[in-house]
């Protein structure tokens, strides 16, 4: 953590995530909370003593919020003593997506390509049904973090996702041209999308537990049965919906991954390859930008628990999404 030092004190104040909050009491009696305060240089550890029971004083985890305190050392480890803390409001004029871990492109910009695309399809009930899916998510879709942990695990990490896809998607089809490009981008654009139901997640993009919909049932099948409510309503054909539902049912590959059913038309296998490649790609970037050239990354579950070798040549240029 890094705040701004105010002149002529000790005390720092700046604006952060709460990462973790729990409410304890003092030896004397007294309530105080026990935080961990994130930004985008670090974390760290906090104390606010005294909380008294009014509303000003109620923060959860992943509130956005201004503090002000000083920095101590306790038990040889770091921790910041709050002096004042409140929610972060629009006078304050911050971005949050400079607080944390976030896309490089905006949720709104991530979008317009996403729906520019849908606009070019030919094909009309997956062009009504895809819109109508992604408008009725859109303001969540613009912050939505793509999991809990492994890939795309930031704000706006599922639109950021998606889009990786989608790109994907399009390059593919210019190679394979019997592939149906509409269906493929249709499959590519929902796949995911019914992660809104299933992980927990506010305006910071920072994922919270899993709702009960995602521990009992899960997106893939959320995503299929959503598909099939919405198409139903719009009077979408049943063989365009069976197709769509497969491919979400089927896009995590294998059944030991979460699949329902293993990929059963080149569509299907495109949207599972893709997926797959991208969360790997994010990954491997990921663990290789915290290591040095010449060195190792520690064993990688998504990877077999196979070490990745960082050679130093990766390109500077190239459009990049985080």
């Amino acid at each position: 953590m890094n705040f701004t030092a105010l002149p002529g004190n000790q005390l720092h104040e700046g604006f952060c995530i709460i990462k973790s909050l729990e409410k304890r009491m003092s030896k004397n009696g007294s309530s105080y909370y026990d935080m961990t305060l994130a930004d985008m240089d670090g974390e760290v550890n906090a104390k606010l003593w005294d909380v008294k029971d009014v509303p000003e004083m109620q923060f959860e985890p992943m509130d956005f919020v201004k503090v002000r305190g000083a920095f101590v050392t306790f038990n040889e480890m770091q921790q910041f003593r709050l002096d004042r803390i409140r929610k972060v409001t629009p006078a304050d004029n911050v971005n949050i997506s400079d607080y944390v871990p976030s896309a490089a492109l905006s949720g709104e910009v991530m979008l317009e390509e996403i729906e520019k695309v849908i606009d070019d399809f030919s094909d009309y009930e997956l062009k009504l049904l895809t819109r109508s899916i992604l408008d009725s998510c859109r303001e969540k879709l613009l912050y939505w973090p793509a999991a809990k942990g492994l890939h795309h695990a930031i704000r706006s990490g599922l639109l950021m996702h998606t889009l990786s896809i989608l790109r994907l998607a399009k390059a593919v089809c210019s190679i394979y041209t019997y592939v149906n490009y509409d269906l493929l981008c249709a499959g590519a654009i929902l796949h995911d999308l019914s992660k809104i139901d299933e992980i927990d997640a506010n305006e910071t993009g920072m994922p919270g537990e899993y709702t009960a919909k995602g521990n009992l049932v899960g997106h893939l099948v959320l995503g299929a049965i959503k598909i099939n409510e919405e198409g139903k309503k719009l009077g979408v054909s049943e063989d365009t919906l069976m197709l769509l539902e497969h491919m979400l049912i089927s896009h995590h590959g294998v059944p030991e991954y979460g699949a329902a059913k293993e990929p059963m038309f080149p569509e299907a296998m495109l949207l599972s390859m893709l997926d797959d490649l991208d969360a790997k790609m994010y990954e491997s970037q990921q663990a290789l930008s915290e290591t040095e050239p010449g060195g190792f990354t520690q064993k990688l579950w998504n990877f077999d628990n196979r070490k990745l070798y960082n050679h130093g040549r990766a390109e500077d240029g190239g459009v990049e999404l985080i």
